[in-house]
């Protein structure tokens, strides 16, 4: 664990860029708690869950609930984002854990060292939207303006947990207590945006958990911009 975390401190010196601050990266693992190769990248996402230019998204999927332990955490929503990537990347099937990086890039399992490249060049890549967010008496606020011509664009907004433990009884990784870094929920589309005119738009918000908008092409497409409401 400490090597992992020598190497991700390591990845934000040798790879980052000043652009990074402007719009973190997100990084989401594809897990499941059924799954007994994913503990390894569910601890290398508490390393990146401390990170000031890395949004880190636990997605908990559904499709190993049959093997003997239903996943806690899950939701058939993450697994067809999971299954949405797959199209777009042309890849043939899904599987845990996986991370994808901005929406482009796939890293299988725990791979420090080429999750850190992928952050890197993430951070490196132009900007082509302009996004603030900012709440206001539990109103979220999201404004941007963009350069960005295709496809349609869509604002997500989704909540997360800092930490979830499970004590698992059953299936691959029975008889172990695993802790769980931003584990996401409550999941929303807000608003499809063609990028011609300036976006602005309300949203009320309930809670005090994390919150992380992201504006991205499509569903499954490149993620143009990211922020986080701690």
């Amino acid at each position: 664990m400490k090597l992992i975390s020598s190497i991700l401190l390591a990845g934000i010196t040798a790879f980052s860029s000043p652009v990074a601050a402007q719009s973190p990266v997100v990084v989401e693992l594809f897990t499941s708690q059924g799954c007994s190769s994913c503990p390894p990248a569910d601890k290398l996402l508490h390393e990146l869950a401390k990170r000031d230019d890395v949004i880190a998204l636990a997605l908990h999927v559904d499709y190993w609930d049959y093997i003997g332990w239903k996943d806690e955490f899950a939701h058939p929503a993450y697994s067809d984002r999971q299954r949405n990537y797959a199209r777009e990347g042309r890849r043939r099937s899904v599987y845990t854990p996986q991370m994808i990086i901005n929406g482009v890039t796939s890293v299988v399992g725990a791979r420090p060292m080429e999750l850190s490249k992928a952050i890197a060049d993430a951070s490196a890549a132009p900007s082509v939207v302009d996004m603030n967010v900012a709440m206001n008496d539990g109103v979220l606020n999201v404004s941007a303006t963009t350069s960005h011509r295709g496809r349609p664009l869509l604002v997500h907004v989704v909540r997360y947990q800092p930490e979830r433990e499970s004590r698992i009884t059953r299936g691959e990784n029975a008889g172990h207590t695993i802790n769980y870094a931003h584990v996401t929920e409550d999941w929303k589309i807000l608003r499809e945006w063609d990028g011609a005119a300036a976006l602005s738009v309300d949203m009320p918000v309930e809670g005090d958990h994390p919150l992380v908008v992201m504006i991205q092409e499509g569903r499954s497409g490149p993620i143009l911009a990211a922020a986080e409401i701690k």
